[in-house]
């Protein structure tokens, strides 16, 4: 496995001065963002798309210092019938345009969201369908048969048109694809171009264990993130772990996006790279830094150091 990391993390940086940071730090790869809910700080896709000289200089500014791009992410939810969903759907189609320009194969990206029906003007998380109301069920397979799986078969054949060979959906909440099963829904009805960026993070605060989720992802795992989350106790255990409250309320939430090791232990990321070494993962592993509880910089660092204390290599 390698070290990569999530240039947003560092997007008030310049983009070589990102790049020497990185360097600094250990890091062997990038994963950069192109667009969606991103505002892309280190990437100009259209320039990029457009000059083929541009084109090299932003390769040679990478791999002059020895990294190499981990993937292109472009998450956002291109579902969305409002004209931000347009521009993520935009996104990712010019994403895949770009990939093959610079001779990258694998996109992380989002499943999205849609509405619950045609006429319906938001998208809609649905998580709680049992028996009641029973039409809860019928708005989801308009979700997924009417709207997620057309839009991701002419998706996916585009990117295979630009030489993609994977791409990774992140196992994020308010999407459609936010656990394994879904996953496999999806993949299912694609094919195996669809696979998992496995976040610990977010199978973490939805109170499923992400070890048991890589064994029975095995092949469909494309991509990891290594992020951790903690489960505040004496909040967690009062309230459940569904959460409202902004990410930056942090003492008064039930769970956290924290730094690598500061939710999880050092042995509980061992075994999680070990199992997904053993499911047949050895790729990039790529830090997406989102503690608010410390400095950015402070938490890259404690991240970085217990992901090279862990990572399978």
């Amino acid at each position: 496995m390698k070290l990569s990391f999530c240039t947003d993390s560092l997007g008030n940086l310049p983009f070589e001065a990102m790049l020497d940071r990185l360097v600094e730090l250990g890091v062997e790869g990038v994963e950069m963002t192109t667009g969606g809910w991103s505002p892309a700080p280190h990437v100009r896709m259209d320039e990029l798309i457009a000059s083929e000289a541009k084109r090299e200089a932003f390769l040679s500014a990478i791999h002059s210092r020895g990294l190499n791009i981990a993937a292109l992410n472009v998450s956002g939810n291109p579902l969305d019938p409002s004209p931000m969903g347009q521009a993520h759907k935009k996104a990712a189609f010019d994403t895949m345009v770009l990939a093959g320009l610079l001779g990258v194969k694998k996109i992380v990206m989002m499943s999205g969201l849609p509405p619950a029906s045609p006429e319906d003007t938001v998208p809609n998380w649905i998580t709680y369908t049992v028996s009641w109301p029973p039409i809860l069920q019928q708005r989801l397979d308009y979700q997924w048969n009417d709207v997620a799986i057309p839009f991701w078969k002419e998706l996916a054949a585009h990117a295979q048109q630009h030489g993609v060979e994977k791409i990774a959906l992140e196992n994020f909440s308010s999407m459609l694809v936010w656990n394994p099963e879904t996953l496999f829904r999806l993949r299912n009805a694609v094919g195996p171009i669809i696979g998992l960026n496995l976040d610990p993070s977010h199978l973490i605060f939805m109170g499923a264990d992400p070890i048991a989720a890589a064994r029975a992802l095995g092949d469909a795992i494309h991509h990891v993130h290594g992020k951790d989350a903690r489960i505040e106790r004496g909040l967690a255990d009062v309230n459940g772990l569904l959460e409202t409250k902004v990410v930056e309320d942090t003492a008064n939430r039930a769970w956290n996006y924290v730094a690598v090791g500061c939710g999880q232990d050092m042995q509980w990321w061992k075994e999680f790279f070990s199992v997904v070494r053993m499911m047949g993962y050895n790729d990039w592993v790529s830090l997406e830094m989102e503690d608010l509880t410390m400095s950015v910089d402070v938490g890259i660092e404690t991240s970085i150091d217990a992901l090279k204390a862990t990572l399978s290599r």
